[in-house]
């Protein structure tokens, strides 16, 4: 199982951090990413980070503006989101898939959290 949160207001140039808390014995050994969907929009991949020592990816869109990190002790995995803009907004999901290798594929990831709103005002 998977809970995101974190998501709220903010303005255009601030932060936010996305937390993505997981559960379960084998939730440790795969890769976790983050996805979101705009209104009227198709959910989009946004960053992911494998398991041991695998290369995080970021979609370019966010690329030098968003970090993703894991903590292993609390079974954690963070979003931070520095620098947003208007066009963030959107509902963040956090997802997981079976395998320790990130991908940017969102039919690649078979568990879902539930969404957490991100909301950025210009």
């Amino acid at each position: 199982q998977l809970q995101a949160s974190g998501g709220g207001l903010v303005q255009a140039g601030g932060s936010l951090r996305l937390s993505c808390v997981t559960s379960g014995r084998t939730f440790g050994s795969y890769a976790v990413g983050w996805f979101r969907q705009a209104p009227g929009k198709e959910r989009e991949f946004v960053a992911a980070t494998g398991r041991y020592g695998v290369s995080a990816l970021y979609a370019d869109s966010v690329k030098d503006r968003f970090t993703i990190s894991t903590d292993n002790d609390k079974r954690a995995v963070y979003l931070q989101m520095n620098s947003l803009k208007p066009e963030d907004t959107a509902v963040y999901y956090c997802a997981a898939r079976s395998s320790a290798l990130a991908t940017k594929r969102r039919s690649d990831y078979r568990y879902w959290g539930q969404g957490t709103q991100v909301t950025v005002s210009s």
